[in-house]
């Protein structure tokens, strides 16, 4: 019978990005909204992560070469994208760039209306979504234009279909975001709306972090996925690269 999933999968939250940055600032001085220019889906990695990408990279080329992974999917957001091109470029990553998977289903969350606003901003604009969001909960709450964490994991199962489906036994490397991890997480490991928010509330999940799957023949009739490590930043330790936790822009509607 064919393996149905990844022999290992390792999931990566990108490097600090110039929107985390922009975020505490804007958060420090106490301003309603994020001073950011460009879209989500193009900001950059800050010099930092950039830093952090390459340790994560010399991470994974400390592998032996049959154990790196050999399949790459990422977010097409530029701070994903460049993470991943990063890990290729530090020696991580056989697989070149041309040859990356780019799925929109891996994207960030959208914010909508809510987008670069801080919480303070939040209330005074949208009085009425700080509201709906307090009684729905950040899982069922979907911004006008955006999306909940529901809507998320709905092509997030999608996502995880193709997986099975194509990289069966393979080594799979996904580049995403904090949302993205953590909805991964959630369906991975069958959980519930408590359980997974309970993760989230735990802490963010860090720049450049690693959270590890490895196939277990004995899970269920077919094998499955066990969580093996989640959240690990040792590489970063260890290469000396501060370790960033940040939400990005939009954090207030996360």
């Amino acid at each position: 019978m064919q393996q149905r999933w990844p022999d290992r999968l390792w999931i990566v939250r990108h490097g600090e990005s110039a929107g985390n940055v922009a975020r505490d600032a804007a958060h420090a001085a106490g301003h309603v909204r994020i001073n950011i220019d460009e879209r989500d889906v193009d900001v950059p990695l800050s010099p930092l992560g950039e830093r952090q990408s390459d340790a994560l990279g010399r991470w994974f080329a400390a592998m032996p070469a049959v154990e790196r992974p050999d399949v790459v999917l990422t977010s097409p957001y530029r701070r994903a994208l460049r993470t991943a091109e990063r890990l290729h470029q530090s020696g991580g990553l056989p697989i070149d760039p041309a040859d990356f998977v780019i799925d929109e289903r891996l994207r960030e969350k959208e914010f909508g209306v809510l987008d670069r606003l801080t919480s303070a901003g939040i209330r005074q604009e949208f009085p009425e979504q700080a509201e709906f969001r307090r009684l729905l909960g950040k899982f069922y709450h979907r911004p006008p234009g955006g999306e909940s964490w529901c809507d998320v994991i709905l092509r997030l199962r999608s996502a995880l279909d193709t997986v099975s489906l194509h990289h069966g036994g393979r080594r799979v490397l996904i580049v995403g975001h904090q949302v993205v991890v953590l909805c991964l997480r959630y369906l991975l490991e069958n959980m519930t709306e408590e359980e997974i928010l309970a993760i989230d509330a735990a802490g963010d999940v860090a720049n450049c972090s690693v959270t590890e799957y490895r196939f277990d023949a004995q899970v269920g009739p077919r094998g499955g996925l066990l969580l093996h490590r989640y959240n690990f930043v040792a590489p970063l330790e260890e290469a000396g690269a501060p370790v960033t936790a940040e939400p990005d822009a939009a954090v207030a509607a996360r």
